[in-house]
Formats: structure tokens, C-alpha cells, sequence
């Protein structure tokens, strides 16, 4: 069997911070009599990879996932070899050209058809080479303009174009590809994904890191996921992206609970507190469109008091991170002043840019009230939430059937919904397809 090209055994990289004891860790203390070593003292080991394991076949696309901090550019940085792991082996077998920190080698004061030259000896290519690859280098970075220009002229995105078409023109058999490919114009990212593309057809071996999951899963066969520098898993494309899209849902869902527990609070000083009746007010139902500055968070004239609003799921527990098709359900707790017997509960669904998804009441699904004459509780279930992935905030209001709002809460609580499938919009509907005639499907 063929060598993999990249094999990691019980891989681990630590970094060493220093903790400053003393007020200058500097030149000034080596004066003072203090010296470099005693103004700073090594402080705790921090653990950027801990014994991380995986291999790379010849020819493979394999992509690595994670949130920052989680040690995918320490491990980039390891298998193009700039930097040596502490313990664990590591075998990187072929020739690798690295798109990590593409243009960090040029020198602001020469040409950039100079600096095409230089960074292809460097990279490993000999005169003749570079001269026999400089047309193709030029033209592939669309700056035949601009080539024989001093470098330090160049915007960002020109130095990641002229870095990134001499490195691609290195002919590797191991590519290494970070985030760079984030600046450059939207033609220009083509054009790279599309030599990615080429690179894959051609059996090149593809080691890939990007916080774009949708092009993990349309370019990797197979996913590393890191969480704090260890494994968390690894295998097939969609089974590791749908495992770490449900976990960075979790993760929101917490903070979303957090920020929740601040609105509570808020709400419970805001019912001990005079609010803002506006001129003109609307319900859920019938939400206007003034701008955020326009809109005061909380107003009505207190017949009735909103005194919680929580998000909960299908066992009746509090959460606020949901997979699209899921049921939710949205609790407004409340309590009368006095007795009243013209009362309305109503719900908008609103995205962060403050656009209407759905709102309903009581009264627009035909409850006609009766009697609210103390503390309760009203509960709205969606037993499918449809919506896509994105953040969603929710209004609620208690108001009478006249729309005369007794206590109207913007943004009362938020939640978050993902959906393992790449829809656009905010409607995410179950649904099937039917093919008739000469089509077929792998």
C-alpha cells in the first residue's frame, strides 16, 4: 500500500505564556538591575494539540473544523513545517506548498515580479522554473498592471493574489489551505476554488481548514474535528460537520440562556417601573417598521404586566437552540392588575435585522376572553418549527382587542435554529422530489 501523505501519531504542540511579575519586562529593568529572566517568569503551558491522531491518504481532500482556539492553524502550521510538535510523530510524505500567510515573505521595497522570483526560490522552485512559470504566475494573479510596482503599494487582497498564484504554481503534491482565501474579490475566490477543484481531480492531496462548513462539505471526503486541541472526531464529510454544527448549537443555546436570564431580570425591574406609552403602538400581529432607534424596548400602560417569557422544547425544559422541524414552545407568563375581561396574548418572530417572520394572538385564532383576574401562564407550540438557520427574537404582548397595549416586551427572549440542510431563507419546509424521464441520480 502507498505511504499516506500526512500521518499524525499522538501529535501534541504546547506553547509556553509568560506571566509579567514585575512592572517593565524590559530594557529598562535590565538597567535597573532587575534583568530580563527575573522581571519575567514562565507561567502555565497552555496546550494548543493534545494527542491528536489521524492520517491522510494520497489524492485525499481532508478538511479540519473547529472553533478558534481549537489548534487548526497550529496543526496546519506543523504539517507545512513551520513549526515542530513537542511529542508525537508526524510524516508528511511529498512535496507541500502552504497558503497560510501567503505574501508574509515579500519585501514591500521591490517589484512585485521580484518578489514572484524570490518567494518561488524560497518555495522551492530554481530560476529557470520560475522564469518558465512567471507568464502563467502573472495572469493567473490578474496584476500584469501592477507587477512591476513596488509591493508595499499593493492592497491586502493583491498581496494574497500574487501569494497565492505563486504558491499554487509550485506544483505540490500536498496542498495546505488556510483562511486566506477570505480576501480577494469574489472573481478572484473562484478562481482559487476552482484550481482547489483542479488540484483534487488530478489526485493532489488537500489539507483544508475554513469556518466556511458548506465548503468543507462540497470539497472534503473526510473531517478532522478539534475542540480545545484534541480530537473530537473524524470521518465522513457530513456525519462530523452535522456533529459539530449540533454542538456549536448547544454552545449558543447557552449563551442565548444567559443573555435570557438578563432579559428576566430586566423584566422584573421593568414591572416595578413607569413605562412608555407610545402614541401609536401595534401589536404582534400587526408589527410596524420604524428603525431599531425609533422603538423603545418595553411599553404599555400596565392593565397587565409581562413577568417572564421563556423558550421551551418538547420535554417542557427551558432551551434556546433548536434543530429546524423541532418543536418549540414560546411561555408568556403574566398577571392582571385588576381583573380584566378584554385581554389579548400575542407573538411576533423577528430576525436580528428586525424583520417580521410571523406574528399571531389569542384573538386571531378565535379565543374570545372571558376573565384574567390573576398570575398565568400562556403557552404558543409550534410542533414543527420550520424556520432556518439563524438567531430569531421574540415580541410578546398582552394587549386588549382594540390593540390598546397593556404591556408590549421587544426582544423578549431569543433562540437560535440550525438545520443540517443548506436552504436559503428563513422557511425551511419538509419536501420531496419526484423525477420522470431520462434523469438519473448516483
Amino acid at each position: 500500500m502507498a505511504a499516506a501523505a500526512v500521518e499524525a501519531r499522538s501529535l501534541s504542540k504546547h506553547y509556553r505564556r509568560w506571566n509579567q511579575t514585575r512592572t517593565f519586562g524590559t530594557l529598562k529593568s535590565a538597567f535597573l538591575g532587575l534583568g530580563f529572566s527575573r522581571a519575567l517568569s514562565p507561567g502555565e503551558v497552555v496546550a494548543a494539540l493534545e494527542d491528536v491522531s489521524f492520517s491522510v491518504e494520497p489524492g485525499e481532500t481532508f478538511g479540519v473544523v473547529g472553533a478558534n482556539g481549537s489548534g487548526k492553524s497550529t496543526l496546519l502550521k506543523l504539517v507545512a513545517g513551520i513549526l515542530k510538535p513537542n511529542s508525537g510523530s508526524l510524516a508528511v510524505n511529498g512535496k507541500v506548498s502552504a497558503l497560510i500567510e501567503l505574501g508574509a515573505g515579500f519585501h514591500p521595497e521591490i517589484s512585485g515580479r521580484e518578489n514572484v522570483v524570490i518567494n518561488g526560490i524560497m518555495l522551492g522552485l530554481t530560476r529557470k522554473e520560475i522564469e518558465k512559470k512567471l507568464p502563467s504566475i502573472i495572469e493567473f494573479s490578474g496584476l500584469s498592471e501592477f507587477i512591476d510596482q513596488p509591493v508595499k503599494t499593493y492592497s491586502s487582497g493583491m498581496y494574497v493574489r500574487l501569494g497565492f498564484a505563486v504558491a499554487i504554481h509550485t506544483d505540490p503534491s500536498i496542498l495546505v489551505v488556510d483562511e486566506v482565501l477570505a480576501v480577494g474579490d469574489e472573481a478572484f475566490a473562484h478562481r482559487c476554488l476552482d484550481t482547489i477543484r483542479e488540484f483534487s481531480a488530478r489526485g493532489k492531496t488537500i489539507f483544508f481548514v475554513t469556518h466556511s462548513l458548506a465548503l468543507v462539505e462540497e470539497l472534503c471526503d473526510r473531517v478532522l474535528y478539534l475542540e480545545k486541541g484534541k480530537v473530537k472526531g473524524i470521518g465522513d464529510a457530513r456525519e462530523i460537520l452535522s456533529s459539530y454544527r449540533l454542538d456549536v448549537s448547544a454552545q449558543e443555546g447557552e449563551r442565548l440562556a444567559a443573555v435570557q436570564a438578563v432579559n428576566q431580570e430586566e423584566l422584573r425591574q421593568a414591572s416595578a417601573a413607569p413605562v412608555e406609552i407610545p402614541s401609536e403602538a401595534s401589536s404582534p400581529a400587526a408589527p410596524e417598521t420604524p428603525t431599531a432607534e425609533e422603538k423603545p424596548r418595553r411599553w404599555g400602560d400596565r392593565s397587565a404586566i409581562i413577568t417572564a417569557c421563556r423558550v421551551l422544547d418538547r420535554t417542557g425544559a427551558e432551551r434556546y437552540a433548536f434543530q429546524t422541524g423541532e418543536t418549540l414552545t414560546i411561555e408568556i407568563e403574566g398577571s392582571p392588575q385588576r381583573p380584566l375581561d378584554d385581554f389579548v396574548f400575542g407573538i411576533g418572530l423577528f430576525t436580528t435585522e428586525d424583520f417580521c417572520i410571523h406574528g399571531t394572538n389569542t384573538d386571531i385564532d378565535g379565543f374570545m376572553p372571558e376573565r384574567f383576574d390573576g398570575p398565568a401562564k400562556v403557552h404558543i407550540t409550534l410542533p414543527a418549527c420550520t424556520l432556518g438557520a439563524g438567531t430569531y427574537l421574540v415580541d410578546v404582548a398582552i394587549h386588549s382587542r382594540r390593540g390598546t397595549p397593556y404591556d408590549y416586551w421587544r426582544g423578549a427572549c431569543r433562540f437560535r435554529m440550525d438545520s443540517p440542510r443548506q436552504d436559503a431563507g428563513v422557511y425551511c419546509p419538509d419536501r420531496n422530489w419526484n423525477f420522470l424521464g431520462a434523469v438519473r441520480w448516483k
